[in-house]
């Protein structure tokens, strides 16, 4: 067999190979090109992660505790190159940064220009090797510390701490002696006074910061200031007795992490903070990049499902294409035995064929999917996989080919033979089998379980077999029915209709639409699920809370522009619940207590378009006598009835109230995050009381709500609460935040690995409607020679071409609209099945996914199913043009 007859052969049935060269293209482009994707948007999805994490967490940490008599400051820098080498290989890969300090304990420091402010002032002194190349001098000069040593200590600070406790350069302090109050204090003297180059560089981030001071808690207590000094004043004041600590910090770098082996780096990370060895480890950067993990896993998992369904809608794809060949070749290969050739020459044929096509293709694909961006997926060995399974599918089809010539299969009904059923029943059993194993077993988080792979397509492949095997019963009804009528068209159509037998390229067909449907499903619930998170969490447009705001500040935010509804909240966590007025424990855990105005939530939740179910013991409470009807959580009815009390008592901004459980509420809006204990009291019926509760928050509804006019309002109602009474505290720095329900809604749907996920369902769903038309197509081709010469010879017989369109029409509309329905249901049907398996609640704050019917869904595959029927047409028009229906007729051509 010489390579140019197969060449020949090749070009001859050119459009057959060149579909098969494209099914080959695809399938290893889709293996080797993929993973690479998916890669490339995890350690995107890793970056942005971390970066909405405080840059301190991704710092390694490695601090002694203060001690006297220690090593000389200036030779413990070294230490960072130590340190580093000791960490495990991916660790230590992804420093970025590093610093070095040392510093003092904060003593009292007094001096004539802090007494002159009235401050009670602490002062630590640090050694910052490098604060050169990060700060710029504003007064004054850097510290020397080659001083002699009964000279002052040269200390500089940031400028704006100096000025608003009155200090400049040539102010003298004296800092107490330690830990020995009885030495004598040393002398310091303010040589500099510096701003931070850039105040986010990680050389500012030890603490206590340098550019941070420390406020007190209570009238009588000092601030904290960190003052940096040279490293040999460090030791020289070492050498005095004074308690010197030291820190070595490593910043990792988000872009050296791989994503592929977050694991592994966690393992690392850990090791090194749980070893005893000196000095201690101290980090953050395990519990982001833990979670972070958890919802890769989950994406990895989704994308595997959605992957299995689309590669096993390309291998029905390509059975399709070898069984279109060979049928389209049948006359060539039935020729070939009946001169004598064997099994083996047609097979020989086949082979030679494929492997002149499929290998090269498979070349083509691999090539394409280097190209795209991200890091290899060690998919290999699945390519060349495939690359065989795809090469061998010519000849497999070959072997099929009947020895003789093959009657027409439309005369009678066709009635499946006991292997066919037999092959049926098996993978029906086989698919529920596979389901109830998968969900009493579960998953392994981590790793892509070939059952959970398997189960989609299993139960696919089942609906379609069991459809297929059910729809002729009422086309043929229908058939009978248009008997009666007048006219050929109908009665035509349901009669072909019924003795289809076109089942595999529909069963390609359900796989296809099966997985758009699981993608749309899964998406949607998802979409839904965080809707409701973000209700729970801001229950109206805006949230506003504070610590204790002014009474009046509700009216002055319904006087803001754009506000039509406001509703006030108190809220007070950890509380112990009593038993009597007295106070009486009850020894029970503590409990979050959250006041709300019933009437006013249930308002402002509908002026703000949300749908936040307001229980009727909260929106129907009145003032009265006896205890307050209160909705409580499952926990806290549940330890109230095992206590046995009926009643319970509960202290609000010191006031004791009495409740008794009117109603029970799993996820109540505004109750804080990971909380399972709460009580929820109406606000409108509280007994009266000498000094009644202010709000701490506010809801807000209304439209294009500015959120620099709500933060400027609660500020000025939280300095009013401050200030109004008999007794003023110190005015709190830290000013109200306001969380609006779009910022929240967009916090859950953005960064992380949520673009992972994005890209699965788009590429899913995109992917399984345009191989649901392509198979489509692969349904009209496998029946187009017969129903050729049908139209053939109808037209003979008078039938217009508005009646041949008709017919065709009925004709494959019942096998359309089953298989579109059937691969629509068994989509809705798998995200019930699995989304408990899948882990999704990481893409949705915990909350688990509700799954559900969508209108949408209903909508989309009606859509669906007119496209692929007006598709069907449109490739049967097409065919036809491209057959010359007269040959069709010719004596001894088999139809």
């Amino acid at each position: 067999m010489s390579i140019a007859a197969v060449i020949r052969r090749v070009r001859a049935h050119q459009g057959q190979f060149l579909l098969l060269a494209v099914l080959t293209l695809v399938i290893v482009l889709l293996v080797g090109g993929v993973p690479r994707v998916v890669n490339r948007l995890a350690e995107q999805g890793l970056r942005e992660h971390l970066a909405a994490e405080p840059a301190g967490r991704r710092d390694l940490t490695y601090t002694t505790p203060p001690f006297p008599g220690g090593p000389p400051a200036s030779s413990q820098a070294g230490q960072l190159d130590v340190l580093q080498q000791q960490m495990p290989a991916d660790v230590r890969a992804a420093v970025a940064h590093r610093w070095y300090t040392a510093q003092t304990l904060a003593g009292r420091v007094t001096g004539p220009d802090l007494t002159r402010g009235s401050h009670l002032v602490e002062l630590g002194l640090r050694a910052m090797p490098g604060i050169e190349t990060a700060g710029t001098l504003v007064d004054g000069r850097w510290p020397d510390g080659s001083v002699a040593g009964d000279a002052p200590v040269q200390v500089v600070l940031p400028a704006d701490l100096a000025g608003r406790f009155q200090l400049r350069v040539g102010s003298r302090l004296l800092l107490a002696a330690a830990p020995d109050p009885r030495k004598p204090p040393t002398p310091l003297t303010v040589v500099g006074l510096f701003q931070p180059v850039d105040s986010a560089d990680g050389s500012w981030d030890a603490l206590p910061a340098v550019l941070e001071v420390i406020e007190p808690e209570g009238d009588a207590e000092p601030f904290v200031l960190v003052g940096v000094v040279a490293t040999g004043a460090l030791d020289r004041l070492a050498a005095e007795g004074r308690e010197v600590s030291f820190s070595w910090r490593y910043r990792l770098d988000p872009e050296a992490i791989d994503v592929r082996r977050i694991d592994r780096f966690v393992d690392g990370v850990q090791r090194l903070a749980r070893a005893d060895a000196f000095p201690q480890v101290t980090q953050g950067i395990d519990v982001p990049l833990r979670a972070f993990s958890r919802a890769v896993d989950s994406a990895r998992t989704v994308l595997a499902v959605i992957a299995a369904g689309v590669l096993a809608t390309l291998a029905g794809l390509v059975v399709l294409a070898a069984a279109l060949t060979v049928r389209r070749r049948r006359t060539e290969f039935v020729l070939i035995r009946a001169r004598g050739g064997g099994v083996g020459t047609g097979l020989r044929r086949s082979l030679a064929e494929s492997l002149l096509v499929v290998p090269p293709a498979a070349g083509l694909g691999w090539l394409l999917g280097t190209l795209l961006p991200g890091a290899p997926g060690g998919t290999g060995p699945l390519a060349v996989g495939a690359t065989v399974l795809v090469t061998l599918a010519l000849p497999v089809a070959t072997l099929a080919v009947p020895s003789g010539v093959v009657g027409r299969r439309d005369l009678g009904r066709l009635r499946p033979s006991a292997r066919r059923a037999t092959t049926e029943a098996v993978l029906v059993l086989l698919a529920g089998l596979a389901v109830v194993l998968l969900r009493r077993r579960g998953l392994t988080p981590g790793e892509i379980d070939p059952l959970l792979v398997s189960v989609p397509a299993l139960v696919a492949v089942a609906a379609s077999v069991l459809a297929l095997r059910l729809y002729p019963w009422p086309v043929r009804l229908a058939g009978r029915l248009a008997a009666r009528t007048r006219g050929s068209v109908a009665f035509l159509g349901t009669a072909r209709a019924g003795r289809a037998a076109a089942a595999t390229p529909l069963v390609v067909v359900v796989l296809a639409v099966a997985t758009a449907a699981f993608c749309a499903v899964v998406a949607t619930g998802i979409e839904s699920t965080r809707d409701d998170v973000a209700t729970r969490t801001v229950p109206a447009d805006a949230l506003i809370r504070g610590d204790r705001l002014a009474p009046d500040t509700g009216p002055a935010l319904e006087r803001l522009p754009g506000v039509a509804a406001v509703a006030g909240l108190a809220d007070e966590p950890a509380q112990r619940l009593a038993t009597d007025a007295d106070g009486t424990d009850a020894r029970l855990r503590d409990t979050s207590v959250l006041l709300v105005d019933g009437p006013g939530l249930a308002r402002t939740a509908r002026a703000a378009g949300r749908d936040v179910p307001v229980p009727g013991p909260l929106r129907d409470a009145r003032p009265g006598a006896g205890p307050l009807p209160a909705v409580v959580s499952p926990a806290v009815a549940a330890d109230l009835s095992a206590a046995g009390l009926r009643s319970a008592f509960v202290t609000v901004q010191g006031q004791r109230y009495e409740f008794t459980t009117a109603g029970t509420v799993a996820d109540f809006p505004l109750a804080l995050p990971d909380t399972t204990r709460y009580v929820v009291l109406p606000w409108q019926a509280l007994p009266r009381r000498d000094s009644p509760p202010v709000p701490t928050g506010f809801l807000v509804a209304g439209d294009r709500l500015d959120t620099g006019l709500l933060r400027q309002a609660g500020d000025e109602g939280q300095h009013r609460y401050q200030t109004g009474g008999a007794v003023i505290g110190r005015e709190r720095p830290r000013s109200v935040a306001v969380e609006t329900w779009s910022q929240t809604r967009l916090r859950l749907g953005g960064g992380g690995a949520n673009g992972l996920l994005a890209f699965g369902f788009t590429a899913g769903a995109v992917a399984g409607g345009v191989l649901a038309l392509l198979a489509i197509a692969f349904t009209v081709l496998s029946g187009a020679r017969a129903r050729g010469a049908v139209l053939s010879r109808l037209r003979t017989l008078g039938l217009s071409r508005r009646q041949w369109r008709g017919l065709l029409l009925v004709e494959l509309a019942p096998l359309v609209g089953v298989s579109v329905l059937t691969g629509a249901l068994v989509g809705v049907l798998l995200p019930v099945l699995l989304t408990p398996l899948l882990g999704l609640a990481a893409f949705t704050s915990g909350a688990s996914v509700r799954v559900g019917f969508a209108p949408g869904l209903v909508a989309a595959t009606v859509g669906l199913g007119a496209v692929a029927l007006g598709f069907a047409l449109g490739v049967e028009a097409l065919n036809n043009r491209r057959m010359r229906l007269g040959e069709v007729l010719r004596l001894g051509e088999e139809s």
